[in-house]
């Protein structure tokens, strides 16, 4: 057969270009990325043998060696796990088809630590190699065949991949030629050190072979989550994090726990103190590992944590599952289902300690996962109640962070409700006409500002013996014995300023139109004119809003207009609407304070030229 030449997948290129100019300062990390990859090669065959045992034949303890010739200034990394064929070869080191390194380019921000862990992240590790390689050859042969082939590349711009004439066995060997100027790496000590450093919580062992030729075990090759919690340090926890999240900083929770009862399992999980790179990407992965009595079986498609806590990292070992089970068998099944159960729990209740031990240090968790955790309001089959346990928002009256059970503890008596008003600048929010009413009578307001929170108010419309309501809702009567200024006669001071108003009501829906759904006298505003409302049952402003912009609405509905009687605009108006004046500048202002209420909101004018042109007038006659 004659040898094949390739071209690198254009992608490939970029992240070529991007190791051999040597963004990096930390070059070691190459040992970490491919002594994971060799791990994860044994790791797929240990798992595949359980189903076929013919593929491991006789060579069923795996391992890992990593040897150093001076001489020739190379580095080998060897490993007799799954192995590649000549397409698998052509295919994951020829092409990225997973990650695509546009987004990888695009995350570089020049903090050299934070780069290096995008190689890890967008699934770039073997390139990583031409930091020090000059060049790199590959050998491979793929358990069950018989024929090994050979990869080859200097890094720029073409590979070749061609038949093995040398008799090979099982497994995968990486030959790196070693720059000139990266002679550190062909020093014995240096190398080893560097081995260890990134190889303990690697369950195959890992060799390295010294100067007399001599494989010497450097890793304890015992999975780090079934030694007892008491035996582990805390820089094994932090190196089994990184190498699980290639993540710079510690986690901000462990989770080390053993589980007998219904399922048992060991569950070693870590949340992050920083958010994760792909915490909104559009497939919502969840990075938890699963095993099978230490064998590792797969970290995709297996449902052993809801969507909602995919920030968590980490690993799950069942020792009930049989290890010959299909991954399509574990998509249905009773274990997974209960372990998931028990992670959700133990992982809630974990945060509801740190939540009641310190605040202050629970809203670093909350700033990178509160919108995350939240979508779980908006699932069925969770626990809603415990979830709103977790949960945090701001707060008007105290401009901070509280829980709903804070908010209730500050109600007075007589207040069933916990208000809140949504949108996207809580600063804005702060200023809305919407809550005038409500911080006049000491009734605080909570501040939702992430889009999940449109939705799971939708879900959930009551907490405990509360019920969650929209401060932009239209039948909201301030002025009653909820308040902290109520009176006996209420609704017939209410009936009064109705009837009082009529007119002015109908005026106001005789000029707008089907511009508005109503006309309504508020019970909330205290300063504004105006603002817009929205009925009983009727979808939420910035709801509507979010659905327009994702092309599931064609258009805006008309809302319910609210008028503020005791503005002294609204009561020149009235004024002459009751005296019969035909006043063509209150025409004016009635489309002008419909305007700057939709203009609040955040809602469309309806006609911005005409608008413009009301707004000059009445500006132009103030000044003459």
């Amino acid at each position: 057969m004659s040898q094949e030449k390739k071209k690198f997948d254009a992608e490939v290129g970029k992240v070529l270009h991007l190791m051999i100019h040597s963004l990096y300062t930390n070059k070691e990390i190459f040992m970490r990325e491919l002594i994971s990859n060799a791990s994860d090669a044994c790791d797929k065959l240990r798992y595949l043998s359980q189903l076929d045992h013919s593929l491991i034949a006789d060579d069923s303890n795996f391992k890992i060696t990593v040897k150093v010739d001076k001489d020739k200034r190379t580095i080998t990394i060897r490993d007799n796990g799954i192995g590649m064929n000549k397409s698998d070869l052509i295919e994951n080191l020829g092409t990225i088809a997973r990650s695509g390194t546009q987004m990888f380019a695009e995350q570089l921000s020049g903090d050299v630590k934070k780069d290096n862990l995008l190689i890890g992240q967008f699934g770039v590790g073997f390139y990583s190699a031409f930091m020090i390689a000059e060049a790199i050859t590959v050998t491979s042969r793929k358990a069950g065949e018989q024929q090994a082939y050979v990869w080859h590349s200097d890094g720029v711009g073409e590979y070749t991949v061609d038949e093995a004439e040398v008799e090979f066995l099982r497994g995968t060997e990486i030959v790196l030629q070693v720059k000139p100027q990266e002679d550190t790496y062909l020093d014995h000590f240096r190398l080893k050190h560097i081995i260890k450093s990134y190889s303990d919580h690697i369950t195959a062992p890992v060799y390295f072979v010294d100067a007399q030729n001599n494989e010497v075990q450097v890793n304890s090759c015992s999975a780090l989550w079934t030694r007892p919690k008491s035996e582990i340090t805390k820089e094994q926890y932090q190196e089994l994090y990184k190498s699980l999240s290639y993540a710079a900083d510690e986690p901000w929770l462990i989770m080390h726990n053993k589980n007998e009862g219904a399922a048992e399992f060991t569950n070693l999980l870590f949340i992050p103190s920083s958010k994760t790179f792909d915490l909104f990407h559009p497939d919502r992965r969840r990075r938890v590992k699963l095993y099978i009595k230490r064998v590792f079986i797969s970290d995709e498609n297996i449902d052993l944590i809801p969507h909602y806590l995919r920030f968590l990292r980490g690993i799950v070992d069942s020792e009930d599952l049989p290890l010959n089970i299909n991954r399509e068998t574990l998509q249905h099944n009773a274990i997974i289902e209960k372990i998931k159960s028990a992670i959700t729990k133990r992982v809630i209740n974990e945060l509801k300690k740190k939540k009641e031990e310190s605040l202050e240090e629970y809203l670093n968790f909350w700033t990178n996962f509160g919108g995350v955790l939240k979508e779980g309001l908006c699932e069925a089959m969770a626990d809603h109640d415990k979830l709103l346990e977790v949960c945090v928002f701001k707060s008007y009256q105290l401009d901070k962070m509280i829980s709903l059970d804070e908010y209730i503890s500050r109600c007075n008596p007589e207040q069933k409700t916990i208000y809140y008003l949504s949108g996207d600048d809580p600063v804005k929010l702060r200023s809305s006409p919407q809550i005038e009413g409500f911080i006049s009578r000491g009734i605080d307001v909570l501040l939702f500002t992430d889009t999940v929170d449109d939705f799971w108010v939708n879900v959930n419309s009551k907490y405990k013996d509360y019920e969650i309501k929209s401060v932009t809702r239209a039948d909201i009567n301030l002025e009653t014995s909820e308040t902290q200024e109520a009176t006996s006669n209420t609704n017939n001071q209410d009936n009064e300023v109705t009837e009082d108003y009529q007119q002015l009501i109908q005026y106001f829906k005789q000029i707008l139109g089907d511009l508005v759904r109503d006309v309504k006298i508020s019970r909330k505003l205290t300063a504004s004119p105006a603002c817009l409302a929205i009925g009983d049952g009727a979808m939420d402003i910035r709801m509507e809003r979010f659905l327009i912009e994702q092309k599931q609405l064609v258009a805006t509905t008309a809302k319910i207009l609210e008028l503020n009687p005791k503005h002294p605009i609204l009561e020149k108006i009235n004024q002459d609407v009751l005296s019969d004046k035909n006043n063509y500048d209150n025409e004016e202002l009635v489309r002008l304070i419909f305007d700057q209420a939709c203009i609040i909101e955040g809602e469309p004018v309806n006609d911005a030229g005409e608008f413009a042109k009301r707004l000059n007038n009445v500006l132009q006659r103030v000044i003459l």
